[in-house]
């Protein structure tokens, strides 16, 4: 009997245990009932009719199936809708399309934030809030580059969303967002901040928001929310390799939507700071070869003609370590900072310069156009020697016009043989302009500079291809 009471209280002591310990737990989660009821009537449902020729599986909110993250969930999609269907035959057709994404409102007087890829070609926008009143709405202006579009509706006394501020954003803490995933109004997700600062393929210039709340097709614009209630982001971007939510989703900084938002409504367009440089990441090898303790900045690897950098104390082969008081990183984080600065204000730039540093200002101009920015951007080249292993010879003009190289710069890399250039990745057509910060020429100019390098000292070399030019790391033997 005592043994049975013995075990008794034991099982009884483990269970309080048990329970302890699941409520100690479960205190330390955040409650969102109370956010979502504060702040879930500021968020607007909105969908679209357009002209143009959609994508696969038109009612989504992405622009194009192969470019969308969500590209994949559509061709499944259609498949299992249609089991004749066959990717390479489909051709889309012109029709009018829904497009289902979400919103916010950041003003009670009727002015609302989405993504611009939401409303992107919309012939009518609707906006639905959540009392079920529904309004075609006004685009006020869009911005491809941050995909932010700002809308407004024709009405007053709105539930306003509190703006908060994503740069105290910390890693680790929780956020929530509210949208219309697939259709399904005011839907809530919650999560935690994964990175701060992220940079996309193609969005140079919006340091994003990187989460892994639950975002899919529909959330697209929502608002993401910090505890306290305030919107600290626009949801924007899923990455993805099934169409589905993996846990990888990227918010626009609220900050950098609202000052896109106030230059839309102000002057119908948006202005960025223009740099005009081509830029690298800083390896560990090239760090050493810069005699930089540790990998960081932005790499100078060209320098554009006309440009606000061509017309300042940068050179190529600086590496840009602080801009405006801000430290760079990684090579990522430049264009945002760039971006940020109003065209013809000056800037404070820090770089490393033969392993000193330097300080001066540029006066930023205005990012150009894509169309014009491209044609600014053209490659260049240039040739090598042999204490590398390599034999070089001039730049035919050929080659020179091909490369849009200036008379008299660089050198061609004729043949490449065993040894620290190969290692390095240089091969034949490399256009050498640059070694170890000494600018090459011609011929003679490579020679003299391989004459100064020391056996087994590590150098930095500047190559131009066709794709653009690129420091490469090499040991010397």
């Amino acid at each position: 009997m005592i043994h049975w009471l013995h075990r008794c209280f034991g099982r009884f002591v483990l269970a309080c245990a048990l329970i302890l310990l699941s409520h100690s737990v479960f205190a330390d989660l955040p409650d969102f009932t109370e956010l979502v009821e504060n702040n879930h009537k500021s968020v607007v449902n909105i969908s679209t009719t357009n002209g143009k020729k959609p994508t696969a599986g038109g009612g989504s909110d992405m622009p194009q199936l192969d470019d969308s993250p969500f590209g994949e969930f559509f061709r499944k999609f259609l498949e299992e809708q249609s089991p004749g269907f066959n990717e390479q035959r489909f051709q889309p057709q012109q029709f009018d399309s829904d497009s289902l994404g979400s919103g916010f409102i950041v003003s009670d007087d009727g002015y609302v934030l989405t993504n611009n890829h939401v409303v992107d070609g919309a012939e009518e926008i609707i906006v639905r809030l959540h009392d079920r009143r529904q309004f075609v709405a006004e685009l006020v202006g869009k911005d491809a580059r941050s995909d932010v579009a700002v809308l407004k509706i024709d009405a007053s006394g709105l539930p306003a969303a509190t703006i908060g501020k994503s740069s105290e954003l910390k890693v680790g803490e929780w956020v929530l967002a509210i949208g219309s995933p697939f259709g399904f109004d005011f839907s809530v997700t919650a999560g935690i901040v994964s990175a701060t600062g992220r940079s996309l393929p193609r969005e140079n210039y919006v340091p994003f928001i990187q989460t892994d709340v639950a975002i899919n097709p529909g959330n697209s614009g929502g608002p993401l929310f910090n505890l306290e209630g305030e919107v600290v982001g626009i949801n924007s971007q899923i990455y993805s390799r099934t169409g589905g939510f993996m846990g990888l989703s990227f918010s626009i900084p609220i900050e950098m939507a609202i000052d896109i938002a106030d230059q839309l409504k102000d002057n119908g367009k948006v202005s960025r700071g223009w740099l005009g440089v081509i830029i690298q990441e800083v390896t560990r090898e090239l760090a050493e070869s810069f005699e930089m303790k540790t990998a960081h900045g932005a790499l100078i690897s060209r320098i554009l003609p006309e440009s606000p950098a061509a017309n300042s104390s940068l050179e190529v082969g600086d590496i840009i370590v602080s801009f405006n008081g801000q430290y760079v990183d990684k090579s990522s984080s430049l264009p945002p900072l760039v971006g940020q600065v109003r065209a013809n204000k000056s800037a404070d730039v820090e770089v490393i310069r033969k392993g000193e540093s330097v300080k001066f200002e540029v006066l930023i101009g205005e990012l150009p156009g894509s169309e014009e920015l491209a044609s600014r951007d053209k490659p260049e080249t240039a040739k090598t020697s042999n204490k590398l292993g390599i034999e070089v010879a001039p730049v035919d003009d050929e080659l020179r016009s091909a490369l849009s190289l200036d008379a008299g710069e660089g050198v061609v890399v004729a043949k490449v043989g065993e040894g620290p250039a190969r290692m390095a990745g240089i091969r034949e057509g490399d256009v050498l302009t640059m070694i170890d910060s000494a600018h090459i020429e011609t011929v003679e100019d490579f020679d003299k500079a391989m004459d100064g390098v020391a056996d087994g000292s590590s150098i930095a070399v500047l190559v131009q291809r066709a794709q653009g030019p690129i420091f490469l790391a090499l040991t010397v033997e």
